[in-house]
């Protein structure tokens, strides 16, 4: 895979960052590595190895799902909350 200027500059219209021309630069070094590194992946041969699906012996532990309704909390939450109206999150529009 190639990181070029096109690549660069979709994510950071993904991320919704901006990048300056020099630090494109930087960038498209470093992500270069990160992928020729993430390739090197494909050349180990894991044929012998079993796959595991989880790590805890006889499986994942779970537990039920209770609703617990707590108007403290939420009025705790909401006050964090950069935007708030009618006890709803407001958030920034992303998708154009």
């Amino acid at each position: 895979m190639t990181i070029d200027d096109k690549t660069i500059d979709k994510l950071a219209k993904l991320s919704s960052l901006e990048i300056s021309n020099e630090r494109k630069e930087e960038l498209k070094t470093e992500l270069a590595d990160i992928v020729t590194f993430v390739e090197n992946l494909n050349e180990v041969d894991v044929s012998s190895v079993e796959a595991t699906f989880t790590t805890i012996q006889g499986g994942q532990l779970l537990r039920e799902d209770e609703v617990q309704e707590s108007k403290e909390m939420a009025e705790a939450i909401m006050k964090n909350a950069p935007k708030v109206e009618d006890n709803h999150f407001i958030v920034p529009q992303i998708i154009e």
